[in-house]
């Protein structure tokens, strides 16, 4: 087993998950929208932060690759990722120290470098995300760190463009706002759902 889960995971899930949630998967309801960091807005996004990724979607050489493992060390994934904009104090070694011992496992830089690539088809489909918040109006919810040099603010604000009634919540944090603010987002979640009753 790995992690618990059985050598086959994927006869897991066809024999036990799919056959209890066939109902799920053939009329899937999004009754609510929750989201901590994420933008389907251009713009949402510090330019010259994001360079490297950008050149690599780009132009995917070698070089451009390697350009955006900085991204990847320990040095950067601990201060850039979880202590940037966040109030030191409420910033547990756990997160990164898992994220550190995740990403010095052999094969992990190449699949993260692969993943980094991948996410340049995340921009092209913003149009289409907007069009679904547009038409649905599911309830929504941002719960977003105020100092995120990530993700910034106005990405959040954003949303209320395609969905005026989105609560938007930013927080005294940065990128990773759970980390620091479990308790205040745990309750902002509450209330979302039972007001929103989803």
């Amino acid at each position: 087993p790995y992690l618990g889960f059985p050598q086959h995971p994927d006869r897991l899930l066809r024999r036990v998950v799919l056959p209890r949630h066939s109902k799920l998967l053939s009329k899937p309801k999004i009754t609510g929208t929750l989201t901590f960091t994420s933008v389907p807005f251009q713009g949402g996004r510090p330019s010259a932060a994001w360079t490297p990724w950008e050149t690599y979607w780009r132009e995917p050489t070698p070089e451009h690759r390697n350009a955006c493992r900085d991204s990847l060390t320990a040095d950067t994934i601990k201060q850039w990722q979880y202590f940037n904009g966040a109030p030191k104090g409420r910033v547990s070694p756990d997160g990164y120290t898992l994220d550190i011992a995740y990403m010095a496992r052999p094969g992990a830089d190449e699949i993260q470098l692969d993943l980094i690539l991948d996410y340049r088809t995340n921009p092209a489909r913003y149009p289409e995300f907007q069009a679904y918040f547009r038409k649905h109006r599911p309830p929504f919810l941002a719960a977003w760190g105020k100092n995120d040099a990530h993700f910034l603010p106005a990405g959040a604000e954003a949303y209320r463009r395609d969905l005026p009634e989105a609560e938007i919540h930013l927080l005294d944090t940065g990128h990773f706002a759970l980390e620091t603010h479990a308790a205040e987002i745990g309750a902002l979640m509450r209330d979302f759902f039972e007001r929103k009753g989803v």
